[in-house]
């Protein structure tokens, strides 16, 4: 029998999150008790936090300036996750990706899926959105 529970409030959520991370530096193959484990976790995640934690369909850059602008968040909070001021400006700036550890990190402290951090999203060269402040707000340019 697998080792596997409801996921019922935050706490049921950390546990399943801690209990997947090791799969993700080495993933199970395919057809193994690992593997299935694997595979009824993530649908568990996955279902909890589309119900209570939706996040607006966006690329990782927007879902972080939402989190920051919308849920309390803060520029220096996410500094202190990624390890400088100047790497949070960079990521937020669309300068520089962000890394699996960096990825992770963020997704834990802040509750937002791992997937949807991990999308690929245009860097500042490649066309990225121009975010604009207006009247203390940032937002992004039309």
């Amino acid at each position: 029998m697998m080792d596997v529970r409801a996921i019922r409030n935050d706490d049921d959520l950390t546990w399943a999150l801690r209990e997947i991370e090791p799969y993700f530096d080495h993933e199970p193959e395919i057809g193994t008790p690992e593997a299935e484990r694997f595979d009824v976790l993530t649908t568990l995640i996955e279902a909890y936090e589309s119900k209570h934690h939706p996040i607006p369909e966006s690329d990782p850059v927007e879902l972080l300036h939402y989190a920051i602008e919308h849920l309390g968040r803060s520029q220096t909070e996410l500094a202190d996750l990624l390890g400088s001021r100047s790497r949070a400006s960079e990521i937020l700036g669309r300068k520089r990706g962000m890394t699996l550890d960096q990825i992770r990190a963020v997704s834990e402290a802040w509750k937002i899926p791992i997937a949807a951090l991990a999308k690929p999203y245009p860097m500042d060269s490649e066309g990225a959105p121009r975010r604009k402040r207006t009247k203390g707000k940032t937002s992004a340019a039309a």
